[in-house]
């Protein structure tokens, strides 16, 4: 029984050269033993299914409102942290970070939209409702509030994270989850801090 918190498995690792059509497996280099070392039991299963802090994220996105979120790159892992949230009662705003233009005029004002002309067609402008108010006007007044998940949020400005940051004070029923980037497991840092905003607690 080994005594050290890191545990060691070790693998056989065999392998043939080829030497020749006839001969293909004449040639064998003896058996090797490699040995892995893990952390532990973490890093068998995963950091993510051994760490009960689902109840911990329901108290931050409560109490912040706005978080950034770090996501592994495989990806999966948010979906558990979405699905506790839609059992809370919450709706979801999913939208991307790339062509989003201006958040404030697209979350909260009406905006224009010009579609592509093809250079065919004459240059239009459609105007569309804010994408914040709409959903809202939409919920069930029962519904616990509406959730803004925004993807691919590290190509965002300063200012513009900053104004996300202070979106759930202008519309108090708002959540606000921005992917910043990637880690090993999923964790969540207060938006304002992330954007340089005091926090205010």
């Amino acid at each position: 029984m080994a005594t050290s918190t890191a545990s060691a498995f070790l693998r056989p690792s065999t392998s043939s050269i080829s030497a020749g059509a006839g001969d293909r497996w004449k040639r064998r280099i003896g058996a090797t033993k490699t040995a892995i070392r893990c952390a532990g039991i973490g890093d068998l299963i995963g950091g993510d299914l051994v760490r009960p802090d689902l109840g911990r994220w329901l108290e931050d996105v409560e109490r912040h409102r706005a978080l950034a979120i770090y996501s592994p790159h495989e990806g999966g892992y948010e979906g558990r942290y979405l699905t506790r949230l839609r059992y809370q009662g919450y709706h979801f705003l999913d939208i991307t970070a790339r062509g989003l233009g201006d958040p404030e005029s697209t979350l909260t004002k009406i905006h224009p939209v010009c579609p592509p002309h093809l250079g065919k067609q004459p240059i239009a402008r459609w105007y569309f409702p804010p994408e914040v108010d709409y959903m809202l006007s939409l919920m069930h007044p029962e519904a616990k509030g509406l959730v803004v998940w925004i993807i691919e949020a590290q190509v965002l400005s300063k200012a513009e994270l900053q104004f996300l940051a202070l979106l759930p004070s202008l519309r108090p029923k708002v959540r606000v989850l921005a992917e910043c980037g990637n880690w090993r497991k999923f964790v969540w840092r207060p938006l304002k801090e992330i954007a340089g905003l005091p926090s205010g607690e």
